[in-house]
């Protein structure tokens, strides 16, 4: 999983870099070509540099400084350390209903936001979640997905430009950023990262118990931000219509719970002896 993440981030990379310089190439041949073959790389090596920083400010995250948060910056610490990662910048939402995202460079660079709904979950289950984004950080991940999500949510934002052209441009953008997203993001993704929050937290149940609770949640508190940001949640807080319906990537909850409670097929007799 790690290795095609960055295979796939490389030819995102280049295959980006290549479309500017073909576009050159149409407009004033080689020369110019080469030209935008420049621009583009400087573009997509700015882009993977700032990309975490970028969809942070657009969420209206802020830096949580370790002062603020003693207990929440040791606890990602302690996760951080079990994932075999370095310890990421963490970043906090204030409104909003329970959820968390992770971003970044990869494994020694990486942010992780937090809303303040979420850490009002019981500890067990705020770890679970957190180790859930600290998968996804171990596992690349955050490499493809986080500059994936910015370029998407460009593509459907450039849609107000065109005024009273700003519908037809949005049925047109809306569908290719979704399948922009779809093309180069698996839903598999989610799972590997379940299985590895798993294993970091050493019990697949705080996860579980979590998911159930982030979803019931999504019910009762109101959440707005654009729909291309969907990849980068620990579950889909969007209503799946419309718009929304386009960027669906992560698989139902109930097959992610019932996926993590058959890493431990005994909880049942477990929890009646408890």
């Amino acid at each position: 999983m790690p290795f095609w993440n960055v295979l796939k981030a490389w030819l995102f990379l280049w295959g980006a870099v290549g479309l500017f310089g073909f576009f050159g190439y149409l407009l004033g041949g080689f020369r110019l070509a080469w030209i935008f073959v420049f621009a583009g790389l400087l573009l997509s090596l700015g882009t993977y540099w700032i990309a975490d920083r970028a969809v942070m400010g657009m969420l209206g995250a802020r830096e949580l400084p370790e002062g603020e948060d003693p207990e929440l910056h040791s606890t990602v610490a302690r996760l951080a350390g079990r994932a075999g990662v370095v310890k990421p910048r963490i970043f906090v939402i204030e409104r909003g209903p329970p959820l968390a995202l992770a971003g970044g460079r990869g494994v020694f660079s990486s942010s992780v936001a937090v809303t303040l709904g979420l850490l009002a979950l019981p500890p067990a289950e705020v770890e679970g979640v957190i180790a859930h984004e600290l998968a996804h950080v171990r596992n690349r991940d955050v490499v493809l997905q986080t500059p994936v999500v910015m370029l998407a949510a460009a593509l459907i934002d450039s849609s107000r430009i065109g005024g009273w052209l700003e519908r037809p441009l949005l049925l047109v953008l809306g569908p290719v950023a979704a399948a922009f997203q779809h093309l180069v993001l698996s839903p598999r993704r989610e799972l590997a990262a379940d299985r590895l929050a798993a294993e970091i937290c050493e019990s697949p149940h705080a996860l579980a118990d979590a998911l159930i609770r982030l979803e019931q949640a999504l019910e009762l508190v109101e959440f707005s931000a654009s729909p291309a940001t969907e990849p980068l949640y620990t579950i889909n807080p969007f209503d799946e219509r419309g718009l929304a319906a386009m960027f669906v990537s992560h698989p139902p909850v109930a097959e992610r719970v019932r996926r993590l409670r058959e890493l431990d097929p005994d909880w049942r007799q477990k929890l009646r002896a408890a």
